[in-house]
């Protein structure tokens, strides 16, 4: 089937995501510098390239795939197929969530600094400070309660959206159906569509047993919501009412989104009983027998001593009893980092399945404990 697709400058959309959220590079201890403020209020003075939120109509009831969905939906939970197919009539097709989940292009060298320097900066580290000095009784609570460190929490809060700041404006019903049908061609396009059908009816049932509009819902291009950007899929499992006030709001209460992000990495297996720090800088011999646990899963499944017998030193004695895994970082052109991992920063890379992720999640939470020292 053929349309027409908005008129928007597909090559710019990532680029105005990433000026939008990202801001300004910087190293983690030059956080303070003149020179990185400098460039941060030159970067906030730029204004992004519009991208199209509301998209376009497309009859999505004529296609095959989106009719076997909406049956399902009927005969798995008791939908009414009138109104879903009235529902359907007000979805549009999202032109800027497809080019924005296209993968990077072939060959472009990963490059940690780079991605870190997004995360790690001025804005980041004061917004954390405040936010963590406004809701320091939440966040005690939640790390008494779950086990969780308000810093890693902090850390996830701020890397997401700026504690609140850009939670996204997409109508998740929109996104979450252009990707579930019409995903850009890709290895794993068949599995990333199921995925996005799995959240459209996670958002369905959702609107259903909170009474709401599911057009209401608004997010990130990939269907994300709220302060910690939760799938659908995942409000229903770990969102919590941490501000006890009868409802989960993630959207607008700071409370909701401490607890659950606390009950998501506690259900994808943080460890209270866990000591000392989420990671461990480490060396790697020239012998190269480590390689054998580089890319090996998002697990920790190494004794200690495997890893050493394999040649990976860490600069401080890594406690009995656990098991660990070897993360690299790669810096384009420069000398990739190596830090051995625990299982808590494992189940950081269970919010997003990234090694880069998780370890930004490590560092803005540690340099916004350290501001809040200084000051």
């Amino acid at each position: 089937m053929k349309f027409s697709k908005p008129r928007i400058l597909a090559l710019s959309l990532l680029a105005a995501a990433v000026a939008a959220a990202a801001l300004v590079p910087a190293e983690l201890l030059a956080a303070q510098s003149k020179k990185v403020k400098k460039a941060a209020k030159a970067v906030v003075a730029k204004k992004a390239p519009g991208i199209d939120y509301t998209g376009e109509f497309v009859n999505f009831g004529q296609w095959k795939e989106v009719q076997q969905f909406l049956d399902d939906m009927v005969s798995k939970h008791g939908f009414e197929r009138k109104e879903l197919d009235a529902m359907l009539q007000q979805v549009r097709y999202v032109d800027a969530a497809v080019q924005l989940v296209k993968p990077a292009p072939p060959g472009k060298p990963k490059n940690w600094h780079a991605y870190s320097s997004r995360f790690i900066e001025p804005i980041r580290i004061n917004a954390g400070v405040a936010f963590w000095n406004q809701h320091r009784d939440t966040l005690a609570r939640a790390e008494s309660q779950y086990g969780v460190p308000a810093e890693v929490i902090v850390g996830i809060l701020g890397v997401e959206t700026i504690y609140g700041r850009d939670t996204g404006r997409f109508r998740v019903m929109d996104v979450l159906t252009t990707l579930a049908f019409a995903y850009p061609l890709a290895p794993n396009r068949e599995a990333r569509m199921a995925f996005f059908r799995s959240e459209l009816e996670a958002t369905l049932l959702y609107a259903r047993s909170t009474g709401s509009d599911p057009f209401a819902l608004l997010g990130s291009y990939a269907g994300a919501v709220g302060l910690p950007q939760f799938m659908p899929g995942n409000i229903a499992k770990y969102a919590v009412d941490f501000d006890g006030d009868g409802k989960v709001d993630l959207r607008n209460s700071p409370g909701d989104a401490i607890g659950s992000v606390a009950a998501f990495l506690v259900g994808h297996g943080w460890q209270r009983e866990q000591a000392g720090p989420l990671v461990y800088t480490a060396r790697v011999s020239p012998s190269r027998a480590w390689e054998a646990y580089v890319n090996q899963g998002l697990e920790a499944k190494y004794r200690r001593e495997d890893l050493s017998t394999a040649g990976v030193v860490t600069t401080s004695s890594l406690p009995e009893g656990m098991l660990y895994g070897l993360v690299d970082l790669q810096n384009g052109s420069d000398p990739t980092e190596y830090w051995v991992g625990t299982p808590n920063f494992y189940a950081i890379t269970q919010y997003n399945r990234s090694y880069f992720y998780a370890m930004s999640v490590v560092e803005l939470g540690r340099a916004v404990s350290l501001s809040r020292k200084e000051l």
